[in-house]
């Protein structure tokens, strides 16, 4: 598994969350972030241009995978931003408690092994009043879809890189003492099964 690990699941990785209803998802969300932004799960850096240039100051782009991160081909002073690639993982956020403005996650919580861990580590860094701008997919709403997520899902983690079908983000995101500005759900196109999305603003 590690050849597919390195080299194939980073190419996939890019391919599917490169596809035209995922970048609508992004556009979404990602120009709202603001001041210093902490970007959990990076990966190939699909949300870099749909940020607001005007209202960021700093990027911290967060990911274990320096395999998938390559795949950008960004290196430091390309960006319209001042931006630093921390290579590890976000369950242990190498930053200051208080010292984030935004995080912005998408389709990521979907894969962090210890999820509440991470969760935990991101209200520490958000300033008081700071934002968690979200799009993730996860359970869905139909018993049906439901049922075969959780048939597929011990099958597709393996060869997803941990990616879990069946989720529930805005449950997961309240647990961890998150409340919500705007949540918004629903399927986007997609094996049905992978495409209830979830998206909004947390605080």
């Amino acid at each position: 598994m590690r050849l597919y690990d390195k080299h194939i699941l980073p190419y996939l990785t890019h391919k599917i969350c490169s596809l035209s209803p995922a970048t609508r998802q992004r556009q979404k969300i990602i120009p709202f972030a603001e001041g210093k932004i902490l970007e959990i799960g990076i990966g190939s850096g699909l949300n870099l241009p749909h940020y607001n240039k005007k209202k960021v100051k700093y990027i911290w782009g967060l990911d274990p995978s320096t395999e998938l991160w390559a795949r950008s081909g960004i290196t430091n002073g390309e960006l319209p931003f001042p931006f630093q690639f921390l290579p590890t993982s976000a369950e242990q956020i190498p930053l200051e408690n208080n010292s984030v403005d935004s995080i912005v996650v998408t389709y990521t919580l979907c894969s962090i092994p210890d999820i509440h861990t991470a969760l935990n580590e991101m209200r520490r860094v958000l300033k008081p009043g700071g934002k968690l701008f979200f799009s993730e997919h996860g359970t869905a709403p139909d018993n049906h879809i439901r049922t075969l997520q959780n048939i597929l899902n011990p099958v597709w983690t393996i060869f997803s890189g941990g990616c879990q079908l069946n989720r529930n983000i805005p449950e997961l995101l309240k647990e961890s003492g998150f409340e919500f500005e705007q949540l918004e759900a629903m399927y986007i196109p997609g094996w049905k099964f992978a495409s209830y999305n979830f998206w909004g603003v947390a605080i």
